[in-house]
């Protein structure tokens, strides 16, 4: 991946309010399919926007876990989560070729994302689920993660996605929610931070050391008072830079 050129991918439909004023400054969406959050009218609320801005429909799957939004670990069998997953981007697809546009990639939300980022069982059963449902879906996952590796044994397309506001354990890991400092709530220290990933792929870790990551995808997190605010920060500071920002291929 070109070290100037990124995708910005934002998860929507979770009933922030920010979809809508999001919109001009991603280029792909990550859209909840009702097992964490949203339902169908969200799914086409979104799907529409997306159309209408030129932004590439994703499919953002999770545990089945609304009550506390996806984020609790669940010890599922591999069966299970082929399924779970399976059934998500069913419900997606559909609305999406009812609108005469298709699904692009998937990215699993939460709690089913950070554990598969490390657990090969896991990882391998949402590869699967993806290459069986489409194996021209981009699987959008951790930077050098094992998800990524697991999608990659199965010739699917992958993206490696870094983050805006999450800090960054020397191993090139998420710092946990659950920890302090898991957030970077100072503007500047975002930008600096998306400045060094996408145009240098590294980042400076909790310890202040230079990791290296690649970065082919930016997660912008679209909830938060800040969440607007930061999303023009970060495109403008971008291109500012020369990045070209677009979908992948």
């Amino acid at each position: 991946m070109n070290s100037h050129r990124v995708d910005i991918n934002c998860d929507l439909g979770e009933g922030t309010g920010n979809d809508s004023a999001l919109m001009p400054w991603i280029s792909s969406a990550n859209i909840a399919c009702g097992y964490h959050a949203g339902d169908e009218d969200e799914m086409k609320y979104v799907i529409d926007l997306c159309l209408q801005h030129g932004v590439a429909v994703g499919a953002h799957p999770s545990f089945p876990d609304r009550k506390n939004f996806g984020r609790t670990n669940m010890q599922l069998s591999p069966s299970e989560v082929m399924l779970l997953v399976t059934d998500q981007l069913y419900r997606i697809n559909k609305i999406a070729e009812s609108f005469g546009t298709h699904l692009h990639h998937v990215k699993p939300h939460g709690a089913l994302y950070n554990m598969a980022a490390k657990e090969v069982g896991l990882a391998q059963a949402i590869a699967k689920a993806i290459k069986e449902f489409n194996s021209q879906l981009i699987l959008y996952g951790l930077a050098q993660s094992v998800m990524i590796a697991e999608a990659q044994k199965l010739n699917l397309k992958t993206a490696h996605e870094v983050f805006a506001d999450r800090t960054y354990q020397p191993d090139g890991s998420l710092t946990p929610r659950t920890q302090p400092h898991a957030l970077i709530s100072n503007p500047r220290q975002v930008l600096q931070q998306v400045i060094d990933l996408v145009t240098k792929n590294k980042v400076c870790d909790i310890t202040g050391c230079y990791v290296s990551l690649p970065a082919d995808t930016l997660c912008l997190h679209g909830d938060g008072p800040q969440a607007l605010a930061l999303a023009q920060l970060i495109y403008n500071g971008l291109m500012s830079e020369g990045v070209q920002i677009q979908t992948l291929t």
